[in-house]
């Protein structure tokens, strides 16, 4: 799958958002390091699975479509529902400035 540079861009301000917010949540260096080394992307079909060190932080919509009943536009970001799912409804965009995520994983709605 391609992806425009725009999508690309935005996927990565995500995980630079990511590693911000956890540098803000500890002073700890050299969990700071691993934490930015273990964070990284999984193209699928659907979604863009984001990893952080072995766990599931979230998925990114890579195109528009329909999950659980619920329209989604390319870019949307969702809760996962367990290591292979997004749960069901987007909590933000990519595309957007709004900060709808922590270092955890997107928001609760």
């Amino acid at each position: 799958m391609t992806f425009t540079s725009e999508f690309n861009e935005a996927v990565d301000n995500l995980l630079e958002g990511i590693k911000v917010d956890y540098a803000k949540w500890t002073t700890w260096e050299e969990g700071i390091q691993r934490f930015n080394e273990g964070i990284r992307t999984k193209v699928g079909r659907k979604y863009t699975k984001v990893l952080t060190d072995g766990s599931v932080w979230g998925f990114i919509a890579n195109e528009d479509g329909v999950h659980k009943g619920i329209p989604h536009k390319k870019g949307d970001v969702f809760k996962a529902a367990g290591w292979a799912a997004p749960a069901k409804w987007a909590r933000g965009s990519i595309f957007s400035d709004d900060k709808f995520y922590s270092w955890t994983g997107p928001n609760y709605l």
